[in-house]
């Protein structure tokens, strides 16, 4: 494809029309030019779009060499979000679609990001991107387009690729393409016309989508397209998008510049049913395949570590992995509110994990004879706070704005802070003791000594043999609907992140070090009721009996 570096140029020297400006700054002769479909007078622009996306080649697989041809719901989609106002604009600014996968997302992605780049969608010196997560990922696109171009002379005569960066150019309108990873840096001073984010759910923060977004200013009609399965993780931007595209497609909100093709299977579907799998897989029977997915549905019923993949990437259902404690289900059915005035001088248990500078400090209290009530205290380093945020993808800052963590002064845990909390509390509510882990415990005993704050505090070991009881009694509580957590944010993320360990006797631990974030907060409530587990039962006599002494 000719040079790849500084100086590239098509295989041939692109023409010209009569009277225009060449490269060169000579005038062309005039020659006669083929109408492409799309040129075609009277077309609607997403017609136009349409014809564009027809007239290219499918590069691989059993139908290569065939001209793509878009099935009623691809058209759907296209006609939604290339729909026009009364001057002819295109309405939507941005748009997502979600779809299992091996639904066609990347051969619209790049057909898509073709029309911006050389098809009816190009402007003079246009910006397109392409984003994803990593850099194999964010050459998926780029190899389908290069693979498109080179099937098809007349975009190969005018564009120039380069393949180490990643690039084509197009030596007609000055636009360029650019395949980006997830480094956000690239993507500062960029004025993008058109972008599309392929598999968003897998991007570890939402600093390059956010830089892409923002970047739009200067063009007249900047689009972003995503196209990706949805994310497991509630706090992703992936589901923030999927939440918001929900509202505005059941006219929840009024947004005509966002568009929404969501294809997911209900929550409560049932996983196994292929009428299912028909409903949010629009290609399946077609050109994705039912065999190979009845395939994998078997495994998947057999083999439950394969359950979660399956409901994830076949049923694109937000899903819990399937390592994970609880689910999320079984936890949202425990958001009862909960009373705090009510709570005033109630025996309670308490649990304390402690941290110093990058993990939470976590303080739970449990209230077994008040509906399982549960009341969460939470304190962060309050110095770097975006950083965390960038590291650990949660809402620190917001958060704290609402009360719901505390963040110190410091690039560590102020103990201080954390030992006045619990005088205070002890005023407030009977605490029959807190379970600790001996984690830097040392520190806050001597504070707590200082400051004349009397706490029974209860020794917790954090192995099997501690943990695998008050694990029991945990799963116990929540399953039977004896805990009201009144949906705390930071608790139920601690809850979703957290993976439990077993040993060979089947004793269970919440593993830190296997979870896929912090569950300080679930390790606290854990050992709040293990502690009130240890307490002896309650002696129940029947008084309508003679009690002989």
């Amino acid at each position: 494809m000719g040079k790849r570096g500084p100086g590239a140029k098509p295989v041939e020297k692109a023409p010209v029309k009569s009277g225009q400006l060449s490269l060169w700054g000579t005038t062309a002769p005039r020659k006669e030019k083929t109408q492409f479909p799309w040129e075609k007078r009277g077309l609607s622009r997403a017609a136009r779009v349409i014809a564009f996306l027809e007239f290219l080649p499918i590069t691989s697989g059993m139908h290569a060499g065939k001209k793509f041809k878009l099935r009623p719901w691809q058209k759907k989609i296209i006609e939604g979000i290339y729909a026009t106002g009364k001057n002819g604009k295109r309405i939507v600014r941005q748009a997502l679609f979600t779809v299992p996968r091996k639904n066609g997302k990347s051969q619209i992605a790049s057909g898509l990001a073709l029309a911006h780049l050389v098809g009816p969608e190009a402007e003079s010196r246009g910006q397109v991107f392409s984003a994803a997560s990593d850099r194999d990922q964010a050459s998926i696109i780029f190899r389908e387009m290069k693979a498109i171009i080179l099937a098809v002379p007349e975009f190969a005569q005018r564009v120039i690729i380069r393949d180490f960066g990643k690039q084509i150019e197009d030596t007609v309108t000055g636009s360029t393409y650019i395949a980006l990873s997830s480094d956000a840096r690239k993507a500062h001073g960029l004025s993008p016309s058109f972008m599309v984010y392929d598999e968003l759910a897998q991007a570890p923060n939402r600093h390059l989508y956010d830089n892409l977004t923002t970047g739009t200013g200067a063009r007249a009609e900047p689009l972003m397209v995503v196209i990706s399965t949805q994310s497991s993780d509630p706090h992703h931007v992936m589901s923030e998008l999927t939440e918001y595209g929900r509202k505005v497609r059941d006219g929840l909100i009024q947004d005509r510049s966002f568009y929404a093709a969501i294809f997911e299977a209900p929550p409560d579907a049932d996983p196994w049913d292929e009428t299912v799998w028909h409903a949010c897989n629009p290609a399946l029977g077609d050109f994705r395949s039912l065999e190979e997915m009845r395939l994998f549905a078997a495994q998947a019923k057999r083999i439950p570590a394969k359950e979660a993949a399956f409901r994830n990437l076949y049923l694109n259902q937000a899903v819990d992995p399937d390592q994970r404690f609880i689910s999320s289900g079984d936890w949202e059915a425990c958001a009862g509110a909960v009373d705090l005035a009510s709570l005033r001088g109630r025996p309670c248990w308490g649990g304390l994990d402690l941290s110093s500078t990058t993990d939470l400090t976590a303080l739970v209290l449990y209230f077994p004879e008040d509906g399982g009530a549960v009341l969460p205290f939470f304190w962060v380093p309050g110095d770097n706070i975006e950083a965390r945020e960038d590291r650990d993808r949660v809402p620190y800052g917001l958060w704290s704005r609402k009360k719901h963590i505390e963040a110190l002064p410091g690039r560590a845990i102020d103990k201080l802070a954390v030992a006045l909390r619990l005088g205070e509390l002890s005023g407030l509510y009977d605490i029959q003791g807190i379970a600790y882990d001996r984690w830097r415990i040392e520190d806050l005993k001597k504070i707590l000594a200082d400051e004349g704050i009397d706490i029974t505090l209860k020794d917790w070991g954090q192995g099997f043999k501690d943990m695998g009881p008050a694990v029991d009694a945990l799963e116990t509580a929540i399953l039977e609907g004896k805990l009201r957590h009144g949906g705390h944010p930071v608790l139920t993320w601690c809850c979703s992140n957290a993976v439990v360990q077993v040993d060979p006797a089947g004793a269970r631990k919440i593993a830190k070090d296997k979870s896929l974030d912090r569950v300080d907060g679930l390790v606290a409530l854990t050992m709040a009721i293990g502690l009130h587990s240890r307490e002896p039962a309650p002696q129940v006599v029947d008084f309508s009996r003679p009690i002989f002494l």
